[in-house]
Parts: C-alpha cells; sequence; structure tokens
C-alpha cells in the first residue's frame, strides 16, 4: 500500500495530470473561498463593535474562526469537488496499473454527483463530531485522523469500485475490504493535514484508491462490466 500511495503522490505532479490538477485546485480553493466569505459576513453580521481593545479581540477570534471553519470545511470540498474529477483522473491510473484489462465506466453525473453531496454532508456532520471532541484532551487529533480515513477511504474507493461494478456491490466491496480501505483512507487523512499540499487531496486519493481497487479486485473480485 505504501508502494501505491508513492506512485500515487508521483502521478499527481506527472504530465497527464497536470490539467486536472490546474482545474481540480482551481475549484477547491473558488469554493474555500467563497466558504470563508460566507462564515465571515456571517461573523460580522451578529458582532459589531467598533473600537478600543474589545473590537481587536473580537477581530482576532473571527479570523481564527475563519481559519478553523475553513479546517472543518476542507474535507467536505474535497468531496464536492471529487465528483468532477474523479473518473478522469481513475481512467489514466487505470491504463497505467493495468494496460490490458477492462476499461473503466463514468457512473453517471447524477449519480456521482449525489453520491458526493450525500458524502459531503456526512463528512461535514462527522468533522464537526471530531471537532467537539478535539476539546477533550488526547482524543482531538486522534478523532480527526479516524474521522477523515473512514470518510474519505469509503468515498474514493466507492467511487473507484463504481467504475466497475453497480453501487450495491461496490458498497458491499467496500465494507468486505473495510481494514485496507481504511488504512488508505489513513494515508489521505495525513495528505489532507498539509497545508498547500491537501489542495491536491482529490487527484492524490483518486489515484491510490483506484490503485487499492485495482490490487483488490484481482484477489477477490471479477469486474461485472465488460
Amino acid at each position: 500500500m505504501l508502494q501505491d500511495a508513492l506512485d500515487s503522490f508521483n502521478d499527481v505532479f506527472s504530465p497527464p495530470f497536470r490539467g486536472v490538477m490546474i482545474k481540480s485546485v482551481a475549484l477547491t480553493l473558488a469554493v474555500l473561498l467563497v466558504g470563508g466569505f460566507a462564515l465571515d459576513r456571517i461573523a460580522l453580521h451578529f458582532v459589531d463593535v467598533s473600537h478600543g481593545w474589545l473590537a481587536t479581540a473580537i477581530s482576532v477570534a473571527i479570523g481564527l474562526g475563519l481559519v478553523a471553519g475553513l479546517a472543518v470545511l476542507a474535507a467536505p470540498t474535497t468531496s464536492l469537488v471529487a465528483s468532477f474529477f474523479f473518473d478522469e483522473v481513475a481512467a489514466i491510473v487505470e491504463r497505467e496499473v493495468d494496460p490490458n484489462g477492462p476499461p473503466g465506466r463514468a457512473a453517471p453525473l447524477w449519480e456521482a454527483t449525489i453520491a458526493s453531496l450525500r458524502f459531503a454532508a456526512l463528512t461535514l456532520a462527522v468533522m464537526l463530531a471530531a471537532l467537539v471532541l478535539f476539546f477533550i484532551p488526547g482524543m482531538g487529533l486522534a478523532a480527526w485522523f479516524a474521522a477523515n480515513a473512514y470518510l474519505l477511504g469509503r468515498e474514493y474507493f466507492e467511487l473507484a469500485a463504481m467504475r466497475f461494478r453497480p453501487a450495491r456491490e461496490a458498497r458491499a466491496m467496500r465494507r468486505y475490504f473495510a481494514t485496507p480501505v481504511f488504512l488508505a483512507g489513513l494515508i489521505v487523512a495525513a495528505f489532507v493535514a498539509v497545508p498547500i499540499l491537501n489542495l491536491a487531496t482529490p487527484l492524490f486519493a483518486a489515484a491510490l484508491m483506484a490503485r487499492l481497487h485495482k490490487r483488490l479486485e484481482r484477489q477477490a473480485f471479477a469486474p461485472l462490466r465488460p
């Protein structure tokens, strides 16, 4: 799996990925900027202090709150971005690791979008719960990594599997291989934790899970579509 991660990391900066990376990073930044602006407007709407040290203190608090808010939004944002670029990235990786195998098929746009919206909502809910646990000494960081590992591993692996089988069977495959999927999710979570680099999370996670799916498929499954 570590080799899969290294190969996926190298893919992110390879020529075939560059065009996708530019589009992915631009969309991720746009969503985060819109989210940050919205959070800032909401905060200023409820707080109106014009003078003195209290205004400075509140401005600092709002700034820190925005940083925390954007950190929480990072994971659901990558979930949304994934729906637009996953199939393009997965197709490149599949040709690389299994050039003679049957090609995967992109899920219908509406199906992929609905799945990503569902994952994004679930991701946001779990991240908020993890944020609450963050204030319990010794649990915050572990909860954040565990939540991201489960959610990101689940989402990206199912998207990879859905290129070769129906959604219900993709979910069954993910449950059957829950441990390796979670471990791969931990690698994605570590990637998310690196500032700036985490903007390329959709590309890295797509490449990693496409590789993992192919490897696990060879162990126990055959593609259900020609």
